[in-house]
């Protein structure tokens, strides 16, 4: 009996030193019971506020895609109306015209020799400095379409019709 007695003590001993270090069998510890909630509490919470995020992350990228698809689309549009106009017919060339105007640097010089006057004179009379008119004779450039009319009208101009335009220009 005293042997009972003894393990018994030992037992009640033993049993006091688990509550203490909270590690008896039967009995789950407090402390981490205390976190395991506040751990799945805080999974709960941050788990509500990304649902929204991912919602509109999801949006998101939906309109993006669907304004890439758009972006691509017009850009095939462009492409297409880049080659369409390349093949059509310039404006020029689809205006009606009794005589096709053209222009021959040498004729330039020829008709300004004619008429007896200066690179200065011509550009008055057609619209353009006296630079232009040396460059047009040079072959370094060339007369713009709105200039073709007065260079031609100077082939049928006479002298005295020239001086007279002049005159009237300044």
């Amino acid at each position: 009996m005293a042997r009972e007695l003894v393990r018994g003590l030992d037992k009640s001993r033993a049993n006091a030193s688990d509550v203490a270090r909270g590690t008896m069998a039967g009995m789950p510890n407090i402390a981490s019971l205390l976190k395991t909630e506040i751990s799945r509490m805080a999974r709960k919470e941050v788990r509500a506020e990304t649902a929204s995020l991912k919602k509109a992350v999801g949006v998101y990228r939906a309109e993006i895609a669907a304004l890439k698809r758009r972006t691509q689309a017009m850009e095939l549009e462009l492409r297409r109306l880049s080659k369409a106009r390349a093949n059509a017919v310039p404006i020029e060339a689809q205006a009606p015209s009794a005589q096709k105007l053209r222009f021959g640097a040498k004729g330039l010089a020829s008709q300004r020799r004619r008429l007896g006057l200066s690179a200065l004179d011509i550009g008055l009379l057609v619209g353009a400095s006296g630079q232009s008119i040396y460059n047009w004779e040079e072959g370094k450039a060339r007369p713009r379409a709105k200039h073709l009319p007065a260079i031609a009208a100077l082939r049928t101009m006479g002298k005295k019709e020239a001086a007279e335009r002049l005159a009237s220009l300044r």
